[in-house]
């Protein structure tokens, strides 16, 4: 549980700054440079800290009045900061040391701008157990957040009616990133979004959504301030945005390279009573464990997935990183330094399958056209990640090098996960199968489509399936 109070700290006593955590005083140094004339802002605290046992990672929210900027068309709100996801103490009781020159602990912390009220004098605190949430889910997952990313809430983030449900981050607009101690901080800032923007950052980019949603005030403005009572999403207000959408899906493609999701997998090749080689994966079985190297891949493509301007490939299985003198290749690669790399691990090896069976929950499965248009048929991947399991399943095209899912064989498995390989013809037949995906209407569910000539087949499945297997 958390409790609001004045801070009583090294923003308020500069003099006995000396016997507070370096860390801690590092990032109410930038704080203090912001808003030198709020030197006791109003900060939400974990009673309990984390490493004391507490279930709240953030061990401090700060919250400012923000007076914005007439000159940028900036409206005044308020600023939330948080504590606790970067290295604050330096002894190893929260993140590991590992020296000045990399990031303190999981290098950032969280921001967030939230449109002030008339008449309000105070800070809402729903925010800060937002913050909490998000901070909770990258400490247990140890999944970092970079610029760009999305995530997906499917909830009024103040719990309210509001349209609000869902988080784009970028860099925070006015806190540089800081040097301390214990390495680099930066500070990422969430703003909140509708589903109709959330879908255009998955379909195209996070950043260029993020980018026109700075040309429109009342949906952000340059500052990217989020309103909770907004009732119209930046295609409503300006309808021309959806052609610049388009036209960044149609030139660019998608740079979302995975999400994890509601899926399993079938292979319909092997007889079900052969236990040790048959299916990888179903509901309702015990799924074989992803090697560590393979779930770091996986890991790295769904954190690495929303970087603009890169071209998003898994990354090495070994997980060596190129050097900066190796030029980029311009197809995306499966492929490690090391050619050994691809090889699978002497206790998992690659299986070839005649025929599979793919199973998504709707949100999953709205998700394939996206795949395909934004993704195979600008030469890349994509990868559903299982949020129940260890099940993964990528999608590549011709032009992804070092799959271990070839033309000759399409269906690959390597332990629990599963690689198809698709050409671009059957991209576009696909894409015209699936067309009912794309619309934002409910499907009625279960939808099922079939490829017989291709031996593959995908299901699109209520969440309760998902959610209670044996049932």
């Amino acid at each position: 549980m958390d409790e609001v109070r004045p801070i009583n700290g090294p923003a308020a006593a500069p003099g006995l700054a000396s016997i507070f955590p370096p860390g801690l005083q590092a990032i109410y140094g930038e704080c203090r440079r912001l808003y030198p004339d709020q030197a006791n802002p109003l900060q939400v605290t974990a009673i309990v800290k984390y490493w004391l046992g507490g279930p709240d990672p953030l061990d401090y929210i700060s919250m400012y009045r923000n007076v914005g900027c007439a000159a940028q068309d900036v409206q005044e709100h308020w600023h939330y900061i948080s504590f606790g996801l970067s290295d604050l103490y330096g002894d190893n009781r929260v993140h590991e040391f590992t020296g000045q020159e990399g990031p303190s602990g999981f290098g950032f912390e969280l921001t967030f701008r939230l449109k002030r009220e008339v008449g309000e004098t105070a800070p809402p605190t729903w925010p800060a157990e937002l913050m909490q949430g998000l901070a909770r889910y990258v400490f247990q997952s140890e999944n970092t957040f970079c610029s760009g990313d999305h995530i997906s809430w499917h909830s009024p983030l103040d719990n309210s009616e509001s349209r609000i449900q869902h988080m784009l981050l970028t860099e925070d607009p006015q806190i540089s990133p800081v040097h301390t101690p214990f390495g680099l901080v930066n500070f990422l800032q969430i703003v909140g979004v509708c589903t109709e923007e959330l879908q255009a950052a998955q379909q195209w980019n996070g950043q260029g959504i993020l980018e026109l949603l700075r040309g429109v005030h009342v949906a952000g403005g340059p500052w990217l301030i989020t309103d909770m009572r907004r009732g119209e999403t930046m295609f409503d207000i300006d309808p021309h945005l959806q052609e610049r959408v388009d036209q960044g899906i149609e030139t660019e493609g998608s740079n979302l390279s995975g999400v994890s999701a509601k899926c399993v997998w079938d292979d319909l090749s092997r007889p079900s009573e052969d236990e040790e080689d048959s299916r990888s994966i179903c509901i309702g079985s015990q799924p074989r464990r992803l090697s560590e190297k393979d779930t770091e891949q996986i890991r790295e493509a769904l954190r690495k997935g929303l970087e603009f301007n890169t071209k998003s490939a898994l990354p090495p299985i070994n997980s060596q990183k190129q050097g900066h003198d190796r030029p980029q290749s311009r197809k995306d690669s499966l492929e490690s330094e090391s050619s050994a790399a691809i090889v699978p691990h002497e206790l998992v090896r690659t299986r070839q399958l005649e025929s599979v069976h793919l199973k998504f929950n709707q949100e999953s499965g709205t998700l394939l056209p996206l795949c395909l248009r934004g993704r195979l048929l600008h030469g890349r991947h994509f990868t559903y990640k299982s949020i129940n399991g260890d099940t993964a399943i990528t999608f590549v095209s011709t032009g992804v090098e070092g799959a271990f899912a070839t033309e000759e064989h399409p269906y690959a498995a390597h332990g629990p996960w599963l690689q198809i390989l698709l050409t671009e013809e059957f991209v576009e037949q696909m894409l015209g199968d699936l067309s009912e995906l794309n619309t934002r209407e409910e499907t009625k569910l279960p939808k099922e489509y079939s490829w017989p000539e291709k031996k593959l087949k995908i299901s699109v499945l209520p969440d309760s399936v998902f959610d209670n297997p044996l049932q």
